[in-house]
């Protein structure tokens, strides 16, 4: 099984850094790979079961599902349930945990799935830097704050 974890620190108070990530169906709106994103059947975004449908910048349709979510832990979880990416029993959780000393927020992104034999540096480097590194620059971006 791969780990995989990042982690970075938002110059930014950690209520409004929830408050986008918080949206289970909002990652179109800041991360850029994905095109397109919506719940399926009408749920609510914040329902924890709720399955998302999204569509990546090279055409590629995902679907995950809302593990947990926790408002007082600022943290949910997900697991992917359609890929075309070979990752399998894929889990992610998101924690955000506010730095007092300045008003900040530690952001950590970490999953554990399991690849194809032979595959798994090449997929820890593909989730690690290509999705969770450039979500934490998006971010970053579509606040108007340092990373």
């Amino acid at each position: 099984m791969v780990k995989v974890v990042r982690s970075t620190v938002l110059k930014a108070p950690v209520d409004a850094v929830w408050e986008i990530l918080r949206d289970f169906n909002g990652h179109d709106r800041w991360h850029p790979a994905v095109t397109t994103s919506q719940m399926e059947r009408g749920e609510s975004s914040d329902r924890v079961g709720a399955v998302r449908r999204f569509r990546l910048q090279d055409g590629s349709e995902l679907r995950e599902q809302l593990l947990t979510l926790s408002d007082l832990e600022q943290a949910f979880s997900y697991c992917l349930l359609d890929t075309p990416v070979p990752l399998f029993n894929y889990v992610a959780h998101v924690r955000l945990f506010p730095v007092t000393d300045g008003d900040w927020t530690v952001w950590e992104w970490e999953s554990r799935f399991d690849t194809p034999a032979g595959r798994d540096k090449e997929l820890a480097s593909l989730v690690g830097d290509d999705i969770y590194v450039a979500g934490f620059k998006a971010i970053a971006e579509h606040m108007g704050v340092e990373a």
